[in-house]
């Protein structure tokens, strides 16, 4: 150990990097702003890897325009690395094997019928424990 008395410890906040992210490739297979934002979402995500930044909180962090956010984000989803329905992102656990790129499924909020949209939020809901109040 160089210096012990900076050993990284796992933060309260549940924060990690996988290190199947390099060992499978994942990396190779993003450009510098798809790794870029990957990073942010891993920091910023809770224990399921959810996050609700807005797109125009993620460009000013990360000094991409949107149309970069927009391309490393679907870089990121036809990796296999993030689900995204506006406006949560979830960073997924590394698949195994490492898939092939595939084309990214973002759905616009025109897509989404109002029923299942329904559904998805109250199980949203449901996986943050009630907080409906914060939201």
């Amino acid at each position: 150990m160089l210096l012990p008395q900076r050993l990284r410890r796992v933060p309260t906040q549940f924060s990690w990097v996988d290190q199947g992210l390099v060992r499978g490739g994942f990396i190779d297979r993003c450009d510098p702003p798809a790794a870029a934002l990957y990073l942010f979402l891993v920091t910023v995500g809770d224990a399921q890897g959810l996050s609700y930044y807005g797109e125009s909180a993620l460009c000013r962090h990360l000094q991409l325009t949107a149309a970069q956010l927009c391309a490393a984000r679907d870089r990121l989803i036809g990796a296999d690395l993030i689900a995204f329905q506006a406006p949560v992102y979830q960073v997924l656990a590394l698949p195994s094997p490492p898939p092939t790129l595939r084309a990214p499924t973002t759905l616009a909020p025109e897509q989404l019928d109002r029923a299942g949209a329904r559904v998805r939020l109250q199980r949203l809901l449901e996986q943050l424990g009630g907080r409906r109040g914060r939201l």
